[in-house]
Formats: C-alpha cells, structure tokens, sequence
C-alpha cells in the first residue's frame, strides 16, 4: 500500500480535493431511438431521464454477472457513458453489434476526453471560482455544460467517493490548465490513496477493484442507485427477480466492511487487496478460507486499518462477528462492520 498523505486526505474531508481521473473514457449513443435502446440493455431506468439529469447503471450478462458499471448521462442529442477503460472498447463494440434496425449510433469519444474529480465540502465553491456558479439544488447525476479555455466541457454532480463531488469531462488538451485553476481558486491536489481512503471509509465499491465479471449487483450492495425494479426488460432482469422473488434477496455472499482489531502503528504490516478471509479460530489449521478482501485502508477517521471484502451472507448478516485475515505470514483478528464506516454525504 502507498503512504497516504494526510494533507491530501483533510482536503477531501474539510475542503476541495482536485483528482486526475485518468481510468475513465466515454462512449456516446445518438439517434431518435437511443433512450429506448439502451432502456433494453442496463439496469437503471434510462429512458425517464430529461437532458441534464443522470443515473448510474449496471450491465450484465444473462446470468445476472456485471460486464460494467457506468454513469448514463443524458443530453439533448445524445447519451453519454461515463464507464472505466478496462472495458470501454467491449462495450462500444458489443452495443454496436445489438443494432438491428434501430436509429442509433454508437461512437466512442477515445483518448480526446479527460476528466478531473473535484471532491469535499468546499468543492462547488472551487468550481464555481473556475467555470462559473454550481448550483445548490444540482443533484446527484444531474449535469449541465460549462466552457473553459474556449472548449465546452460538461460539468456533474457524482458524490463518487461517498462525499459531496463533481465531474468535469473536458477536452484533453485544457485538463492540464484546468486542474491548475482549480489548484489556484483553492482546491489541493491529491493522489489515488487519498480518494480511495475516502471511498473506503464510505463504503462504495468500485468496479473494476470490488466488482469484476464475478460479481452478481445484490452481492456488492449497489441495488439501490443501480437498478430500477419498476422498469421493463433488460439483460440479466430474470436472475436478479428471481434472487429477489424466490430468494427473499438472499444471495451467497455479500460486500462487508471488515475492521482491523487495534490502532494503526505505523510499522504494522498491512492486508493487501486479494488477501484470503478466514473463519476465526484459535487452531489456523482447523479454519477454512471464506472470503477474499477487495481494498484496503488505514482510516484517519476511526485510527485502524479498514477494508472492503465478501464473506458469506450468514457473516454478512451479523455485524460484530469475527473473522481473520491473511497478513503477510500471519493473521489478524478483525470485525465484520456495517457499511459505511464513515457517515457518507
């Protein structure tokens, strides 16, 4: 694990945490049958969106597993996919090839767009300084165009990191004078370990480190923003009613917040992300691997090392139980915890 910078870390607590997020890229659908189209294909209700709002969504396979998770912006000419790079080129490509005879177009924006994240609770009065006032009533997902350098660029609330935060997707050759306008008005920049600190402490999975092909949505807990239940058909719809219809919602594993026994010394050796899960016990002969941890922090906050991981349902549902994980040659006692582990936004 990288050092966390601490003066990062307040920035996003206490003020405006400015972020290169160079994993993203972009993929837009136009034409008059976009909305309906891709309605058919993700989780989230996509066709009730006016321009200027948003959602987030899920696409997944017939059996119900993720392919990608993805922001759907709505404009007035097109939808735009905000979606992580490893899996940008096989979604573009896979809706190209569900296009029978509807009138849509997909086209992927490539490596022309960038985008910086703007997090903490004083990152709208940062942006605001830069391209223009934020408005207060601008919720979740909602978006509207803003210019900067003479180029148009698209500004969104995304609270991505579980704190209040903004999107800026611009041209790639501003993101550079932009990311120091913002540093000028007031932001600070920060690093990957800083934003995943944060994001750890609020609980929120991100794909492709806590979600990957394996994972089913109900088992990562994103149901809530990621699906409408009320909307009609949609690619692995069958097995996610069925888990809840027949199931109750019950599914074999669940995302958990695992906290380390003890303070965070400085020297302490750390869990990585993949370590094994264990079932507690005395004899580490007698137990049996359980689980696998996705991300890992040391949390400012509560003072202890933090993580993210799936257990089996049966631990999922009783907060306080004990597990162990694989720590370098040894084990180390910790507590299944209710997510988040810091109040979120």
């Amino acid at each position: 694990m990288v050092d966390l910078n601490i003066e990062q870390y307040e920035a996003l607590r206490s003020g405006a945490g400015c972020l290169d997020l160079i994993d993203r890229r972009w993929i837009a659908l136009s034409g008059s049958e976009r909305a309906d189209y891709l309605q058919g294909l993700v989780t989230n209700d996509v066709a009730a969106l006016p321009p200027g709002a948003g959602c987030y969504a899920t696409y997944l396979t017939p059996q119900g597993r993720m392919i990608a998770d993805m922001l759907v912006f709505a404009e007035d000419d097109r939808l735009l996919l905000d979606v992580h790079e490893s899996v940008a080129d096989q979604l573009r490509e896979r809706f190209e090839d569900l296009i029978f005879t509807e009138d849509v177009t997909v086209r992927a924006l490539g490596p022309d767009r960038a985008a910086l994240g703007v997090h903490g609770p004083r990152s709208a009065r940062v942006i605001s300084a830069v391209v223009g006032p934020v408005e207060p009533t601008l919720g979740v997902h909602e978006h509207r165009p803003m210019a900067f350098g003479g180029r148009d660029g698209l500004l969104a609330r995304t609270d991505d990191l579980g704190i209040e935060g903004f999107r800026l997707i611009v041209d790639r050759g501003i993101a550079a004078a932009l990311a120091a306008a913002l540093v000028e008005a007031g932001g600070v920049r920060v690093e990957a370990p800083a934003a995943e600190t944060v994001r750890v402490e609020s609980g929120r999975p991100a794909f492709p480190i806590d979600m990957d092909s394996e994972t089913i949505p109900l088992e990562a807990g994103i149901e809530d923003r990621a699906i409408d239940f009320d909307k009609g058909c949609y690619v692995g719809q069958e097995v996610i009613i069925r888990i809840l219809h027949r199931g109750q919602g019950r599914v074999a594993r669940r995302l958990v917040g695992l906290a380390l026994n003890g303070t965070a010394a400085p020297d302490a050796p750390l869990p990585q992300a993949g370590a094994a899960v264990w079932s507690a016990s005395d004899d580490d002969d007698a137990d049996a691997d359980i689980g696998r941890l996705t991300s890992v922090a040391t949390s400012p906050a509560l003072g202890k090392v933090i993580a993210l991981g799936y257990v089996p349902r049966e631990l999922a549902d009783k907060p306080g139980s004990t597990v162990d994980i694989s720590v370098g040659d040894g084990r180390a006692r910790a507590v299944v915890t209710r997510l988040p582990f810091v109040p979120t936004s």
